[in-house]
């Protein structure tokens, strides 16, 4: 709470998880569930070219504990068998395994306002019985943390936030929700654009899910119109 600036809270960050056991954490937050991960307020200590992979390959929008925050408050123990519902997820999980992030917990953050973001404890444990029970018997300091950590950030997120980013003007979408919603408007089902993007069915409507939050409507093809009205896609796209 007496942190001068961004580093120094952050650095308060680590130090407060490694005395709990948990010598990498990850925190991140945007101003809305509607809004870019990619504009996050985010500090980590977590391995840089993980990070750099992570943020590069879009990871946030396939990522099981993201996925989970988005839509509970409750903490998510990380197990082996929560990332191993499509290929993507059980790579990512692989991946930052081989970075030392094996073992964890991932605690939601909803704000007052409608901010949403995480926060993961990690270490590099194995993440058998023991390793779990560990997590458990620390979450009532790790969830007092993820409140400090939220109310502390604040003045050190509203220095970070561009113009560009507030909650005004039409919704950012990615690369891929743009090319999901395409195939949405040609015609073609989760399944099939599942195929076409080489990724799987579970990711395609994680993808449209995003975008009907984002546009706040209800069915994918509301999406598409909405879409087309604000300029984002052309009914020509497809044939491209």
């Amino acid at each position: 709470m007496q942190a001068r600036d961004a580093n120094q809270w952050s650095a308060s960050l680590y130090k407060l998880a490694q005395t709990l056991g948990f010598d990498q954490v990850l925190f991140g937050l945007v101003g809305s569930r509607h809004a870019r991960f990619e504009s996050a307020f985010l500090r980590s200590n977590y391995a840089d070219n993980w990070r750099e992979r992570y943020d590069r390959n879009g990871f946030a929008y396939v990522d099981p504990t993201v996925a989970h925050c988005l839509t509970s408050t409750l903490p998510m123990v990380w197990e082996p068998a929560l990332f191993a519902s499509g290929t993507q997820q059980a790579g990512l999980y692989e991946e930052a395994s081989a970075h030392g992030i094996r073992s964890g917990v991932t605690l939601p953050v909803h704000g007052p306002q409608g901010e949403f973001g995480v926060i993961s404890f990690a270490s590099d444990a194995r993440p058998d019985i023991a390793a779990q029970r560990a997590v458990m018997e620390a979450l009532p300091m790790l969830a007092l943390v993820r409140d400090y950590a939220f109310a502390s950030s604040q003045r050190f997120r509203d220095e970070g936030v561009r113009p560009e980013e507030g909650r005004g003007g039409a919704p950012r979408l990615t690369k891929r929700e743009l090319e999901v919603l395409q195939w949405v408007m040609a015609g073609k089902s989760s399944w099939e654009i599942a195929r076409i993007t080489n990724c799987s069915e579970a990711t395609v409507n994680f993808h449209l899910a995003n975008v009907r939050q984002k546009f706040d409507v209800n069915t994918r093809q509301q999406a598409v119109v909405k879409a087309i009205g604000l300029g984002l896609i052309t009914p020509e796209d497809h044939h491209r």
